[in-house]
């Protein structure tokens, strides 16, 4: 692939990420859900969460989890990294900030990266692979402000999952 076309097919992966961003802030289920592939995986394990396969799947988790309107989120990312791998194939990471109301008076903002696969599907690009990182996250209000450490996020889990099952 020559130069000039690579930087047209990475351009198109930033606008899929840019539509992911608004469509889930915007809580544009429908249109969230044709950014993937059916046979989409989620893996937020290393933050905490889960592995999700299937499109459809995740995005009713996520629905279920952040869809309330008294939810709001704040997704931004920036500063890609994009490996055009085939004329159908590519791999990118990228720099994430986010913020998700957990609750009234209860806030998260978290730091870290997506690690993504892509693949062309007629002619549209759509996210395979889904692996999030986190390098820091902070529960906060107007008041108080507290580093989450990997040790509190593990506990949290397990109790998490204990409160479930």
């Amino acid at each position: 692939m020559d130069p000039a076309a690579t930087l047209v097919e990475i351009e198109a992966i930033k606008q899929l990420k840019a539509r992911y961003c608004r469509f889930l802030d915007a809580k544009d289920w429908t249109a969230w859900r044709a950014l993937f592939t059916d046979d989409f995986i989620s893996d937020t394990s290393r933050a905490g969460g889960v592995v999700i396969t299937g499109a459809d799947e995740f995005v009713a988790f996520l629905r279920s989890t952040l869809g309330s309107p008294s939810k709001p989120t704040v997704h931004q990312v920036h500063a890609p990294e994009i490996e055009v791998t085939s004329p159908t194939t590519a791999r990118g990471v990228w720099a994430l900030q986010d913020v998700v109301r957990l609750g009234p008076g209860l806030n998260l903002a978290g730091y870290g990266h997506y690690h993504e696969t892509y693949v062309k599907i007629d002619g549209e690009w759509r996210i395979k692979t889904s692996a999030l990182t986190r390098l820091r996250e902070d529960l906060f209000n107007a008041v108080l402000s507290v580093r989450i450490t990997d040790r509190m996020r593990r506990a949290g889990s397990v109790l998490a999952r204990r409160m479930a099952g």
